[in-house]
C-alpha cells in the first residue's frame, strides 16, 4: 500500500469506447495456443566464440500470447541461446528471438524470448549456446505447463508485494534479514519446495528500492547500490529474481503490474520502463512506459487469468473515481471474453483490489475499502457487474492476506499482499462481516484476514494456494514455512450466482 505508483486475436469489439490514452485490449481466445516454432537457424548463425562473461536469468512466463521462455543476459555477445524441447515425440533445438540489446546503464542487457507450444515438454537451454558466465537456473531446465487445453493447473501459488522497501526517506526494511526482516526468499523457497505449484501468480509490486544506497544488503547486490541504480536490471535481480530463483525454476509464472512499476514524468525509463522491458505481457525495446496497459487474457487451459493493469488507479489511494471510464472499458473487455467462454473459469488479476476492507467499525456503513474507481468501473459496464464465470478477483497492494465473499454473483475478493513488503495492520473481521460495500451496496458475508494478533492486528507474511477441487477451488493461506495457517482453509462454492467460501 505504498503510494508509488496480446494478442492472438481480438475476441470482440468493445461495447463501450476506450478513451484516449487507453490501448486496445490484448485478448487471446480461450484454447488458442502458439504455432509450433520453426527450426533452429542454420550453421553460421551460432554465437561467436569468446570468453563467457556476465550473468543470465531465464524463466517461463504465461502471457496472452501463450507460454514464453524469457532470457535476460548482461553478457556482451548480444546473442540469444538455444532451447531444446520435445514436441510430438520429437526433440529439436530452437533459437530464442532477440527482443532488445543494451540501452544505457539502466538496461545493460540483451532480452530474448521464445513462444513454446502448450504440448511441449522437457525444455532445457543448450549449454554451448549460452555466452554468459553464469546462468540461472543453473541446471538450465525451464518449467513448462503441466495442463492441457482441456484441463487447468492443479495447484496455484499466489504471491504479491514481495520486494524489500527502501524509500528515499523514512524507515528502511531489513533486506539482509531473510527470516523476519524481508522473508520473500523463504516464502519463495517454501512455495517451491513444500507446495510444489503448477503455476505461480504474482499480484504486483516488484521494485521497492527507491534509493538502493540506503539498503543494508548492498554487498550482495553489486550494481544496485546507489540512488542512480534504482529500477535498473540489477535492482530487478535484487528485489525479485534472486530471492525467487527456486520458485521460478519450479513453475511457470503469470505477472501483473503493480503501482511500484509506475511511469515517470517523461514516460521513459524508470520503474515503468523496466516493467515493459522485462516483465510485461508484451515486451518493449525502447524503454517507454504507458500508464494504461490493455487488459490481457492469459490462458491456462480451462482457466483464464484476466490481467487488468490498475497501477495508476487512484494513485494516492484517496477514494478518487477518476478515469473510471478507462477501467470500465477494460472490465467490459474481460466480460465479453468470459461470456464467450461460459464453461471456463476466469480470475481477474489486478494489483489494486476492488473490495478489500482495511478497517471497520460497527456494521453496516463504517468500512474503509479499496478501490472505489475499480468498483465504479465494474458498475459502469453494460452488465453492471463481472460475468458469472469470473470466480475470483486476485489482488495485492495492501500488505495483508484477506479473503472476502458476498454470497452473491459478485466474485470473492482475495488479497495477497503479504509476501515480503512491510506488513500492514488488518481490520477486525467480526466488524467486517455485514458491512455494506461496493456498487451496488452488498453485505460482506465472510471475512478472513491473516493477522499475528487478531482481531485487528498486524498481518502475517506468506502466500496463498489455490487447488483445483473437481470443478471448484480450495483455498488456504500458507506461512513462510509453507504450512497452512489455521482458519484459512476454505472451499469455493460451485454456484456462479452465490459465490462464497465454506471455511470449516
Amino acid at each position: 500500500m505504498r503510494y508509488r505508483i496480446v494478442a492472438l486475436a481480438v475476441v470482440s469489439v468493445l461495447a463501450m469506447a476506450v478513451p484516449a490514452g487507453a490501448t486496445t485490449p490484448r485478448i487471446a481466445p480461450a484454447g488458442a495456443g502458439p504455432k509450433p516454432p520453426g527450426p533452429t537457424p542454420p550453421p553460421g548463425t551460432t554465437p561467436p566464440p569468446g570468453a563467457p562473461n556476465g550473468e543470465a536469468w531465464a524463466w517461463t512466463q504465461l502471457t496472452s500470447g501463450g507460454t514464453q521462455i524469457r532470457y535476460v543476459s548482461t553478457d556482451t555477445s548480444q546473442t540469444c541461446p538455444v532451447v531444446r524441447y520435445t514436441l510430438g515425440g520429437t526433440r529439436n533445438p530452437f533459437t530464442l528471438h532477440r527482443l532488445s540489446t543494451p540501452m544505457g546503464s539502466q538496461f545493460p542487457t540483451t532480452v530474448c524470448q521464445r513462444t513454446v507450444p502448450l504440448t511441449a515438454s522437457d525444455a532445457v537451454l543448450e549449454q554451448t549456446s549460452i555466452q554468459a558466465a553464469t546462468v540461472h537456473p543453473a541446471n538450465r531446465q525451464l518449467p513448462l505447463p503441466k495442463w492441457t487445453s482441456k484441463t487447468r493447473p492443479g495447484k496455484i501459488a499466489v504471491i504479491g508485494d514481495a520486494g524489500c522497501e527502501v524509500p528515499t526517506t523514512g524507515p528502511v526494511q531489513n533486506c539482509a534479514n531473510h527470516q523476519t526482516g524481508w522473508p520473500f526468499q523463504g516464502i519463495a523457497d517454501s512455495a517451491a519446495g513444500v507446495t510444489k505449484p503448477d503455476l505461480v501468480v504474482h499480484t504486483g509490486d516488484y521494485l521497492y528500492r527507491e534509493d538502493p544506497g540506503r539498503a543494508n544488503d548492498k554487498a550482495a547486490n553489486p550494481g544496485c547500490t546507489t540512488f542512480a541504480d534504482r529500477a535498473s536490471w540489477d535492482c530487478v535481480v535484487a528485489d525479485f529474481f534472486r530471492p525467487a530463483e527456486a520458485l521460478l525454476a519450479a513453475a511457470p509464472i503469470a505477472l501483473t503490474r503493480g503501482n511500484h512499476e509506475d511511469c515517470n514524468a517523461a514516460q521513459q525509463g524508470g520503474a515503468g520502463g523496466t516493467w515493459f522491458r522485462y516483465l510485461a505481457d508484451d515486451l518493449r525495446s525502447n524503454g517507454s512506459c504507458s500508464r494504461y496497459s490493455a487488459p490481457s487474457l492469459i490462458p491456462a487451459g480451462t482457466l483464464t487469468l484476466a490481467s487488468v493493469d490498475s497501477s495508476f488507479a487512484d494513485p494516492n489511494d484517496s477514494g478518487s473515481t477518476a478515469h473510471r471510464n478507462i477501467y470500465a472499458g477494460q472490465f467490459q473487455a474481460v466480460n465479453q471474453a468470459a461470456l464467450q467462454n461460459p464453461t471456463n473459469d476466469y480470475f481477474v488479476v489486478t494489483h489494486k483490489p476492488l473490495w478489500m476492507v482495511t478497517g471497520a467499525g460497527q456494521p453496516p456503513n463504517s468500512a474503509e475499502w479499496r478501490t472505489h474507481v475499480l468498483d465504479a468501473a465494474v458498475a459502469d459496464t453494460p452488465q453492471h457487474r463481472l460475468a458469472d464465470n469470473v470466480r475470483l478477483v486476485l489482488s495485492g497492494h495492501v500488505h495483508l492476506y484477506q479473503m472476502l465473499d458476498f454470497n452473491t454473483s459478485r466474485p470473492p475478493q482475495l488479497t495477497v499482499g503479504s509476501s515480503g513488503g512491510p506488513l500492514d495492520k488488518g481490520p477486525n473481521d467480526n466488524n467486517v462481516v455485514g458491512q455494506l460495500i461496493g456498487t451496488p451496496l452488498q453485505a460482506v458475508h465472510k471475512s478472513i484476514t491473516a493477522e499475528a494478533n487478531p482481531p485487528g492486528g498486524v498481518g502475517v507474511f506468506g502466500y496463498a494456494v489455490l487447488e483445483d477441487n473437481g470443478g471448484t477451488w480450495k483455498l488456504a493461506f500458507h506461512d513462510t514455512a509453507g504450512s497452512p495457517v489455521t482458519g484459512t482453509s476454505c472451499t469455493l462454492s460451485a454456484s456462479k450466482t452465490n459465490k462464497s467460501f465454506a471455511c470449516p
